[in-house]
């Protein structure tokens, strides 16, 4: 790799890609002593309109913490493989917008790793690609793990 990157987003949202994603960018952010930022997004916008109000605070809490208690398996995933500059973050609202905008903003990324795609065929029909748009807007190189 020519460029050498500071620090490093993976995006993350429990789905099968997460694992490959983690290690490529472990990987990546030990071969350039790398800081690397792993984030979850939770879209809860998705609740109001799939569920009405049918989901409680309480539910939206559980999962908050459920949420928590993945990223910081992953966190750990990254100490045992040797990487220890590693923060894990957790984010409301829209992962497009988050992913490939505010947070490589607010966090200094210079690199997003993430998955090809985190969602099935039919959600990416009605949700549209997460990646793709990642792609297209983001200011910072995108490695995409297959």
């Amino acid at each position: 790799m020519t460029e050498n990157y500071k620090r490093i987003l993976a995006p993350v949202d429990g789905g099968e890609d997460t694992m490959p994603v983690l290690k490529r960018a472990i990987e990546v952010a030990k071969q350039n002593n790398s800081h690397l930022d792993i984030l979850n997004v939770i879209q809860v916008t998705q609740f109001n309109r799939n569920y009405g109000n049918a989901v409680s605070a309480d539910a939206v809490y559980k999962l908050t913490d459920q949420t928590k208690e993945i990223l910081e398996t992953l966190k750990q995933t990254c100490v045992k493989d040797g990487l220890t500059d590693v923060s894990i973050h957790m984010r409301f609202g829209n992962p497009k917008k988050i992913i490939a905008q505010e947070f490589p903003k607010d966090h200094n990324d210079d690199l997003i790793v993430m998955g090809a795609t985190g969602l099935s065929a039919v959600e990416q029909l009605v949700v549209g690609s997460v990646t793709s748009y990642v792609i297209r807007t983001a200011k910072q190189d995108v490695l995409i793990v297959k």
